[in-house]
Parts: structure tokens; sequence; C-alpha cells
């Protein structure tokens, strides 16, 4: 299982990249444009999608949980600063995936939520946290088409294709 959230983890940080680059070449009104999405436009989607990752890494004990009031509360107005605050989640995602174990997948989490008390394994919430990624880049990529720009391929398969570039990539920027 462990090899499974690395490659999860590598597909996230892939895809942040992909969308983030697609979003760049909008105009800012474009990126906050309300094209009728659960979080209304693309830059919405982005914030919710970065403050529902940072809850669950509080929950998992590797920040400090974010202050919100609402899943669509927005936690950075600047696309410049919201996208550089994606990439440091994305590295602590990265180590947080890199210092996973067997054991501490199996072992219980318990958190709160507004419904009250919550337990689980450990490997279910970080499934989850890959899922809801997914799910809402789903979203953004077709709301980013509605804008005339195409991300590309986004299947976890093309990853595999893409490998030798991003692994040339990866150890140019450390």
């Amino acid at each position: 299982m462990l090899e499974h959230f690395a490659a999860l983890a590598r597909y996230n940080r892939w895809m942040n990249g992909k969308v983030y680059a697609t979003a760049a070449e909008l105009r800012e009104e474009d990126r906050r444009k309300d094209l009728g999405a659960f979080f209304r436009s693309v830059h919405g989607t982005l914030n919710h999608l970065l403050l529902a990752d940072r809850i669950w890494l509080g929950r998992f004990g590797t920040i400090e949980p974010p202050r919100f009031a609402t899943m669509g509360d927005e936690l950075f107005a600047d696309f410049a600063e919201l996208r550089h605050e994606r990439t440091k989640t994305d590295d602590v995602i990265d180590s947080f995936i890199d210092g996973l174990t067997a054991d501490r997948l199996a072992a219980p989490l318990a958190y709160r939520t507004g419904r009250g008390p919550v337990e689980h394994p450990l490997w279910f919430a970080v499934l989850h946290l890959f899922n809801h990624q997914t799910h809402h880049r789903g979203q953004l990529t077709t709301l980013l088409v509605q804008l005339g720009r195409d991300p590309g391929v986004t299947d976890l398969i093309a990853l595999l294709r893409e490998a030798p570039r991003l692994d040339a990539a990866r150890d140019e920027q450390h």
C-alpha cells in the first residue's frame, strides 16, 4: 500500500502543476468567473482543494490545522500566492507519505467534524485525500476547457509516460 500512496502523491504534484500552469494562462477575471461549479470558479476550486488538503494534513498531525468557517473560504486571494502555497502543501504531502509505515497506515485516526467524532484507519483518510483531489481537479479541467484552455491528458497512467521528464525536472530543482 505504501507504493500506491507514493504513486498518488506523485500524481497529485504532477496534476497540480498542470492545472496551475493552465490556470496561469487565464486572465484574473476569468479565473474568478462564476461558471456554476460547486466552488463557483477556477480560483474558488483551487482554494477549496488547498483548504481541504490542509485540513486533512492537520488531522494527520503534520501541520497546524487551518481556521475556516466554510469549505469555500478563500485562503489566498492572490493567484501567485495561492500557487506558491499549493507547492508548499504538496511538499508536506510528499514528506508525510514518505514517512508512512504499514503499521501507521493501519492505526486508527480519530478527529472531530461538525457532526461529531470520527474514527477509522489512517489509510482510509489518506486514500480520501487523494480521491478528493482527483474529484475536484476533474471539475477544474472542465472549467479550464470552458474557458478555452486545455490542461492536456490527466489520466494517472499518463504519468508513467511523463516520468523521465518529471524526474529530470525534480533533480534540477534540488
